[in-house]
């Protein structure tokens, strides 16, 4: 079942630039999305994604009810985001990586507690909860402290906390693991996989592709203000060619010629490169380098996420 459906949306900005003389001034039409449809099924993790200035976040501040579309129609659990706003916003979550929820000078407890009374959640509701985000997060002793005084990691965990503390069907994600070491982004990775199990619906906007990789199941791929694919990322793997990387470590320098034919797509030294081959030939291929090569060691990978979202983008 669809819990978002998008049909033609657009969303157009008018700019100006200088033309010839002091006073007067071009106007520009600018189409940030351009008649963009999708949807997004419930449950679901949906990776939407693109370059900078392709659209995608004008796409979230309309699907969060920010900005009204131009034309096209968009529902999100049977609401239209913006007209409906007040009653809207209600039913969803948000994090921004570069935003905060959290107010600098007070402990987010005080946010949390905050937000309760806004969204009117039951305190028995609103303490169990937090009990049980705050553990998932691992997170007790820094909710007291002032969120000025937080680390980036911890302030992030805070912001989930504060997304999800009225229980939202739908949750939006732009940038969540910005700034984050390996050990916080690991953890915020965790708590978004066990609040999807729950049931929540998660969009995701991320330039970060292994937050994509392990968590994303349906990718939107959106360049130019239009949508250039829109599929799981194992059919995203398969559009743009199904490839392997062979990673090789030699005894010895390969003789002159022996790469005649061959991809190489690195090579750290004479010993040392990475070449690429159709997945389906692997197996066959790698009985040719065994045959052409003295080889030490070897490794079959796919190909980086950025390579295969970059041929998109082309």
């Amino acid at each position: 079942m669809d819990i978002i459906t998008a049909r033609d949306l657009t969303k157009t900005y008018k700019s100006y630039k200088n033309a010839a003389g002091l006073f007067k001034r071009e106007a520009v039409v600018v189409n940030a999305v351009d008649g963009v449809s999708f949807n997004v099924e419930e449950g679901a993790v949906c990776g939407l994604l693109g370059p900078n200035g392709a659209g995608k976040s004008t796409t979230v501040k309309m699907l969060c009810g920010a900005l009204f579309p131009t034309s096209g129609t968009l529902d999100v659990m049977g609401f239209s985001p913006a007209s409906e706003r007040k009653k809207y916003v209600a039913q969803i979550g948000a994090v921004f990586g570069q935003k905060s929820q959290l107010i600098w000078d007070i402990p987010p407890m005080d946010s949390f507690k905050m937000n309760r009374a806004i969204y009117g959640v039951p305190k028995k509701d609103f303490d169990n909860i937090l009990d049980e985000l705050s553990a998932l997060l691992n997170i007790s002793e820094e909710m007291e402290k002032p969120a000025r005084v937080l680390s980036l990691g911890e302030r992030m965990k805070c912001e989930f906390i504060m997304a999800m503390l009225h229980d939202p069907k739908v949750v939006f994600l732009d940038e969540p693991t910005i700034g984050l070491d390996m050990i916080a982004k690991a953890g915020v990775r965790t708590f978004i996989k066990k609040m999807n199990a729950r049931g929540a619906t998660f969009v995701l906007t991320t330039h970060d592709l292994e937050d994509v990789e392990r968590l994303a199941g349906h990718i939107i791929i959106i360049n130019h203000g239009k949508k250039v694919f829109d599929d799981s990322l194992v059919n995203l793997r398969r559009r743009v060619g199904n490839k392997k990387q062979i990673g090789l470590t030699l005894h010895t320098p390969p003789p002159p010629g022996a790469l005649d034919g061959l991809t190489v797509v690195s090579r750290a030294s004479d010993l040392e490169m990475t070449l690429e081959t159709d997945a389906p030939d692997a197996g066959n291929f790698m009985e040719s380098l065994f045959a052409r090569f003295t080889v030490r060691d070897i490794s079959v990978k796919e190909p980086p996420m950025e390579e295969i979202i970059g041929a998109l983008y082309l």
